[in-house]
């Protein structure tokens, strides 16, 4: 398949996003839903209150419409699509609760961890069901040795989807941060998985491209909205499942790298917290230190992103070596 022929499906998505943000932002506006900020956070966070948040909902629904509509015209409708589009519902379906019980509810909580766990492990059962009923095998791809695990890898499926799912969902702490991170990483695996001719997997990854650019453009500091859980969880388990349906599990690892990061930056600040009592960072996740050091929200995503970039391109010349 020509590349060309994506650049319909990036169009749809980024046009349906760019167009209907204005009216869902106004609506939270009128109605003055908005972001609660949390009281340990950076103190200068507090001008962010009220801000409108849940807008990944808008450009996961320009996605789904332009899977619909491109899957038909371009005939890719595979078990591989529905099941990523699978992920997408419900990942981002637990991430809409959460938001949805926090903003309208008025409850500071939203889902308990645990309602998340059990939402995001079913989805992780589903999807290995459906990927190995679809002809994969269960072998990992551990920098790019063969490894069999035989129904072990069901496990490291769970894993790295509820993994990755709430690594970009803590990544998610300031202005446009992971929709510049995400369009990084799905651009990478849109390079992989033509390559591969997994064009399903790539019509997924070009429509999730052109909603996170329409939305950046709301996003960016100020941000006039915020992602969500609805967003961030959503886009975290995507990313693990394109991992692993392009059979590139460990190139996560580096394209990923921020997110690994960040997840590591909050294991590390409370193991030492509660074995020593002390904190390696001013705060955590890592970005939050940098900001609590002086470093501008746009320098943290800028340094961020470049360190993406670096990362994804290293990814893709091992990848094509």
């Amino acid at each position: 398949m020509e590349w060309e022929k994506m650049i319909l499906p990036l169009a749809i998505s980024f046009a349906l996003t760019i167009s209907t943000m204005p009216a869902f932002i106004g609506y939270f506006q009128s109605k003055k839903y908005g972001q609660e900020i949390r009281e340990e956070g950076p103190k200068w966070h507090n001008s962010k209150a009220g801000t409108p948040t849940m807008g990944g909902a808008v450009f996961l629904e320009a996605t789904i419409i332009t899977l619909i509509l491109a899957g038909i015209w371009l005939k890719l409708w595979t078990p591989t699509l529905w099941i990523l589009l699978f992920i997408l519902v419900l990942y981002g379906g637990l991430g809409f609760l959460d938001d949805f019980i926090k903003i309208f509810k008025k409850r500071n909580m939203g889902l308990t961890s645990l309602q998340k766990l059990i939402g995001q492990i079913i989805g992780g059962v589903v999807f290995y069901i459906v990927f190995l009923i679809d002809g994969n095998e269960n072998v990992l791809n551990l920098f790019g040795f063969s490894l069999p695990l035989s129904y072990v890898y069901g496990l490291f499926v769970i894993i790295w989807l509820v993994g990755f799912s709430n690594a970009v969902n803590l990544a998610d702490g300031i202005d446009g941060l992971v929709s510049g991170l995400a369009t990084i990483s799905f651009g990478t695996y849109a390079v992989m998985a033509w390559h591969q001719e997994q064009f399903d997997v790539l019509l997924l990854c070009i429509s999730i491209v052109g909603g996170l650019i329409g939305f950046f453009s709301y996003n960016h500091k100020p941000a006039k909205i915020f992602m969500g859980d609805v967003g961030s969880l959503a886009l975290g388990g995507l990313l693990a499942a394109v991992s692993i349906l392009l059979h590139q599990e460990w190139t996560l690892l580096l394209i990923g790298f921020i997110y690994v990061i960040e997840t590591a930056s909050v294991i590390l600040q409370v193991a030492s917290f509660k074995l020593t009592g002390k904190r390696i960072f001013k705060m955590s996740p890592i970005h939050h230190h940098f900001e609590m050091s002086g470093w501008s929200e746009w320098k943290i995503c800028g340094i961020f992103w470049l360190v993406a970039l670096i990362c994804s391109l290293i990814t893709l010349g091992i990848y094509f070596a």
